[in-house]
């Protein structure tokens, strides 16, 4: 992690002095998201902004860019996945508060005293990002399946309710 980077602020303090934070934090610093990865070595750019809007919405503006290691699930071969996420989030004091926020905005719940890891806040995002069923560029085009009409004779035979077509056809 860069030396600017602290573990846990006051994220309304952050966001009263409008504080900017860049760097490069490890991903073998997340653990979390380690437990998805192929590999937990490398390194991710981050970039948090906090600050106020337009409307006075409190807001943590995040980025991060760098690439993380999956299994396809086609291949099952690692591959370097690239991110590049950006998002913005309008800081919260408690759950009804969500509905009052504009559109664009994802929202965060900051607990009572207002302290917040930011490693969990990347970490937290870059899980969401992470796809369902990670595939390697490239390895989505299957072999085509071309069936002749005789085989479709062979195949409608073969079918265990092929014989209640014909009774749904009288």
């Amino acid at each position: 992690m860069s030396a600017a980077f602290p573990e846990t602020v006051d994220a309304w303090r952050m966001v009263t002095s409008q504080r900017h934070f860049h760097g490069s934090l490890p991903i073998a610093a997340l653990p979390r998201l380690c437990e998805s990865l192929a590999d937990p070595s490398g390194q991710l750019r981050y970039e948090l902004e906090f600050g106020r809007d337009g409307l006075g919405v409190a807001f943590l503006a995040l980025r991060v860019e760098g690439a993380l290691s999956l299994i396809c699930q086609r291949t099952l071969e690692a591959f370097a996945w690239p991110v590049s996420l950006s998002t913005r989030l309008g800081l919260i004091r408690n759950e009804a508060d969500e509905s009052a926020l504009p559109p664009g905005y994802e929202a965060l719940l900051v607990g009572g005293e207002g302290e917040l890891r930011l490693s969990d806040v990347i970490e937290d995002e870059l899980i969401l990002a992470l796809p369902i069923v990670p595939t390697k560029p490239g390895a989505d085009e299957s072999e085509e399946v071309v069936y002749s009409t005789e085989n479709a004779e062979v195949r409608a035979k073969e079918h265990p309710f092929a014989a209640l077509a014909s009774l749904k056809k009288q």
